[in-house]
């Protein structure tokens, strides 16, 4: 099911939408909350995709102010709830990118509308996420050798062609020793590289990779450990 918090001020709206997902099978409501401090922390522990989000909530930032600060926390997506429609209001929401923007009142199909619109682009980015390549590296990163893509979290994680002629060689040799020379003629075989072409070559694949898996043996080559 998809998980759904709810910040409202109102009591009577709350529980109104409170009945409206329980009733409604593909969501779960994780939290109720009607202000700031309750909305990260619930945010941060629960992880809702979807907030549905009162700009006029109580405390000293309103709901616009609540959403910009819990996009820099989590990935998730916005209903706003507001009877506010005035140009600024809705542009400052705007900045926040949205599902949604309802006005009250607001009826159960134009709820539902916007629940199954965000609903929508949960299975899409869920399928995306859930993208795993045929080597796996651990529970984060795989890659996918029929289509030459290093895949970090269900996103593909892009390399250049002298990148992934290395990882390809690393993996192809897995937790065996590639030396410098079989790395260099595979990957320059029409002239020789200097020393800091090849290690700045390795040091930007480490980095793609979170500096994890290559070993380095000195004065002999390299290693991915996967």
């Amino acid at each position: 099911m998809i998980p759904i918090m709810i910040v409202e001020d109102e009591t009577i709206l709350a529980m109104q939408l409170e009945n409206f997902i329980l009733n409604n099978t593909s969501y779960k409501i994780v939290a109720k909350v009607n202000n700031f401090n309750d909305a990260i922390f619930n945010a941060l522990k629960f992880k809702p995709y979807i907030i549905l989000m009162d700009i006029h909530i109580k405390g000293e930032k309103d709901g616009i102010n609540t959403a910009s600060y819990i996009n820099q926390l989590i990935k998730t997506k916005f209903i706003y709830l507001t009877a506010y429609c005035d140009e600024e209001t809705i542009s400052r929401a705007l900045e926040t990118n949205p599902c949604n923007y309802l006005i009250k009142p607001f009826n159960k199909d134009e709820l539902k509308i916007a629940l199954k619109i965000a609903e929508k682009n949960y299975l899409r980015e869920k399928k995306i996420s859930t993208k795993k390549g045929n080597i796996l590296f651990d529970s984060e990163f795989s890659y996918d050798t029929n289509n030459l893509q290093l895949i970090y979290c269900g996103e593909y994680i892009h390399l250049t062609k002298r990148e992934n002629q290395l990882l390809t060689l690393l993996i192809n040799s897995k937790n065996s020793i590639v030396s410098i020379y079989e790395m260099e003629n595979e990957i320059w075989p029409d002239k020789m590289p200097n020393e800091n072409t090849r290690r700045t070559l390795v040091s930007r694949l480490r980095s793609k990779l979170n500096y994890k898996f290559i070993e380095t043996i000195p004065a002999i080559g390299y290693r991915i450990n996967i």
